[in-house]
């Protein structure tokens, strides 16, 4: 049987699992480790605090540093109140194209990365290979951070990632990071008539997020020269705030959600020690002196790290042989490269399907992307006996 074959009989197995990530993926896992544990590879599985999800990583060739991971994720975004044309949790093919949910983002390129496993799994490699599994990339990256924690602990330092999302098979060097966090303001209530009295939760809300404003034109002089990013700075967004309960009682509570995409990590770091400071020497002194129970209180939903374009990257420079692109290119999508860059690896994103796909109804990745992607993967095999 064809690899694309056998690709597709895979990503069919992989689709059936709904591993929304409301849900448990742990089937999907003990199916993919149970499949390259039967070829000789290392697995080990890591499952999260809760014991509902777990992350898959499994080894081929010797037990030494420097190897090359192939990393996708497991989970899919959900699909209620999505018009699809069949059942998105079962495989359909037509013209081509094979549609359900997670078929691009990114199911499609761990059926590849597990259909070539049995190519490598026949050689003597010299070089490691790595395939990683991750839970919860669509909720801030959770299961990759957990992942390179694990691997710190066990003193494992592969050098090369290739994360296999949706980009038509595009290199992808660099993207922005993604940080979500909820500010709450707790003040105190009391009549309108008498508003020194109180602590007003979304006035200070309201001075909070003018700080913010301020600080995202300050990011705008901090543009990186040359930056290929659109627009070239760190973008600050403010996404709700809710707050009060009536025109004439003083709201005592408030809450901001906001976030950040930053360009480089100085300036995530910039942004939150200026509205830290901000908060620890103006607004919370203000509200004490009123009641001394006043708060205010972040609360970080995810700080996803961007993906920084480097001058050396061997991850690049292997991606750029196998698939005889020229050049490499940035996005705004987020993934979780800049996680393994952070942790000392090269990191690229290239796989097949296009992002377009992802997160909507019908999607689909077609034949020729997945073949695109095996031949890549093929390719990859000289990198790993030389």
């Amino acid at each position: 049987m064809a690899l694309i074959d056998d690709t597709r009989d895979i990503l069919a197995e992989l689709i059936a699992f709904p591993t929304v990530t409301s849900d448990s993926n742990l089937e999907l896992i003990a199916y993919a480790a149970d499949h390259l544990g039967a070829l000789g590879a290392r697995t080990q599985v890591m499952v999260d605090p809760t014991g509902h999800k777990a992350n898959l990583f499994a080894t081929l060739g010797p037990e030494t540093d420097g190897g090359i991971v192939l990393s996708g994720h497991s989970d899919v975004v959900p699909v209620e109140d999505q018009d699809w044309s069949s059942d998105p949790f079962v495989l359909r093919e037509a013209d081509g194209l094979l549609y359900g949910r997670g078929s691009c983002d990114m199911k499609g390129f761990i059926a590849a990365a597990m259909a070539v496993a049995p190519r490598y799994a026949a050689r003597e490699l010299t070089r490691p290979l790595h395939f990683s599994f991750t839970y919860d990339e669509e909720v801030g990256c959770l299961g990759a951070q957990q992942l390179v924690e694990d691997l710190a602990r066990m003193k494992l330092r592969p050098s090369v990632a290739i994360i296999g999302e949706p980009t038509e098979m595009r290199i992808i060097e660099g993207h922005k990071g993604c940080c979500e966090y909820t500010t709450r303001f707790t003040g105190l209530e009391g009549h309108a008539s008498a508003p020194d009295a109180g602590v007003n939760a979304v006035e200070y809300a309201v001075r909070y997020v003018s700080r913010l404003m301020e600080l995202r034109e300050a990011l705008k002089e901090r543009a990186p020269q040359g930056s290929r990013f659109d627009p070239p700075w760190t973008t600050v967004q403010v996404g709700r705030l809710v707050g009060g309960v009536a025109h004439n009682v003083i709201p005592g509570h408030c809450s901001v959600d906001w976030e950040m995409r930053p360009v480089t990590e100085a300036d995530r770091l910039f942004v939150r020690s200026r509205i830290e400071a901000y908060v620890a020497e103006e607004l919370l002194p203000a509200m004490r002196a009123v009641s001394k129970d006043a708060e205010i209180v972040t609360e970080v939903i995810g700080e996803v790290t961007g993906l920084e374009p480097a001058d050396e990257n061997e991850a690049r420079r292997i991606v750029s042989e196998l698939t005889g692109a020229n050049g490499a290119d940035v996005v705004a999508f987020g993934t979780e490269a800049g996680i393994f860059q952070a942790f000392g690896m090269s990191a690229v994103v290239c796989g097949p399907g296009s992002i377009a796909q992802a997160h909507k109804p019908d999607e689909f990745v077609s034949r020729d992307q997945l073949q695109s992607c095996l031949d890549m993967l093929c390719g990859l095999e000289r990198k790993l006996v030389a």
